[in-house]
């Protein structure tokens, strides 16, 4: 082997090492915005549970009736139905995520793909809560202000009414969304770019 083969080798070995060192320097990277995500989501978590339990008051703080306390009681059950099952989820991908090697590109695309789950299962969650809070304000309405429900329902038109679900509908959509890439999504975007950085190069 000339020397002229030796330098080339040399070289190689030496490119090789500086696209590893590089490849590591990325998935360095996207430690911080992981990071970031696993803070919110434990600040979520407690915000969520102090929600629950403010929830509880409400019937007494409004002075509801007897059986409207009963009626608040149920929807507030089947709430905390489904914010168990996503806090489960939530609780078990955050706890995964810790136990993850964050040293390969691997690991870092399951984290992206988990958590744009659980995000969808976020949005889909303050979906369901805000449409029980509405079926349980028009509830209310009609159980305890039966009259005055009655009288707004008279000099409403039915396409006024639904033109109002609609819009209704509409708000709650962008402001889960812009909520969501607001709390999580922008970081997570960060993440990907890793991911596609690294896929790139390889």
């Amino acid at each position: 082997m000339n020397f002229d083969e030796l330098k080339n080798e040399w070289n190689a070995d030496g490119a090789e090492e500086t696209n590893i060192s590089e490849d590591m320097l990325k998935i360095k990277q996207a430690r911080t915005p992981i990071d970031i995500i696993r803070r919110k989501m434990k600040h979520e978590f407690n915000y969520q549970i102090v929600a629950l339990v403010l929830m509880v008051v409400i019937p007494y703080f409004f002075n509801f009736s007897a059986n409207m306390k009963m009626v608040y009681m149920v929807f507030y059950a089947v709430t905390c139905g489904f914010t168990a099952y996503y806090f489960f989820k939530f609780y078990r991908f955050y706890k995964n995520s810790y136990d993850m090697s964050m040293d390969s590109r691997k690991s870092i695309l399951w984290f992206f793909y988990e958590m744009k789950l659980n995000i969808e299962l976020y949005k889909a969650l303050t979906y369901i809560i805000a449409f029980i809070g509405l079926a349980f304000f028009a509830v209310y309405l009609f159980v305890e202000q039966a009259s005055i429900f009655a009288r707004i329902l008279s000099k409403l038109s039915p396409v006024y009414l639904i033109l109002n679900c609609f819009i209704s509908i509409l708000i709650i959509g962008a402001i889960t969304e812009l909520w969501a890439w607001y709390y999580y999504g922008k970081y997570l975007k960060r993440v990907k770019k890793v991911v596609d950085d690294l896929d790139y190069e390889s």
